[in-house]
């Protein structure tokens, strides 16, 4: 087990892209996106109840786990993207534990 920096990023569909691109060039080894995502903001509710909105207007949820120094490059590369677009970024702390077969692999 080893200490590692938790990244989760929210944005619209959109701006995917734009968010991936800095994360890969900050050395993040990888990430999971869950599309269409719902809920509440300070802005009112996120729904999903037009085809519309579902496909245009929805959100993404990034989430990624690197090390701190990933992490900061990444937050310097991605700060302005969120500052001009939206969005929301949270770090934490985590724990990442690999399995017994990974650990046997190493």
């Amino acid at each position: 087990m080893h200490l590692v920096k938790r990244l989760e990023i929210i944005v619209s569909s959109r701006e995917l892209p734009k968010i991936l691109k800095p994360l890969d060039e900050a050395g993040v080894p990888g990430y999971s996106v869950i599309r269409d995502v719902t809920g509440k903001n300070d802005w009112g509710a996120v729904s999903d109840d037009s085809d519309f909105a579902a496909t245009t207007l929805s959100n993404v949820y990034i989430l990624a786990f690197c090390s701190e120094d990933q992490t900061k490059r990444a937050i310097e590369q991605v700060r302005p993207v969120l500052n001009k677009l939206g969005g929301v970024c949270y770090v934490s702390d985590a724990m990442e534990v690999h399995s017994l077969r990974c650990i046997a692999s190493l």
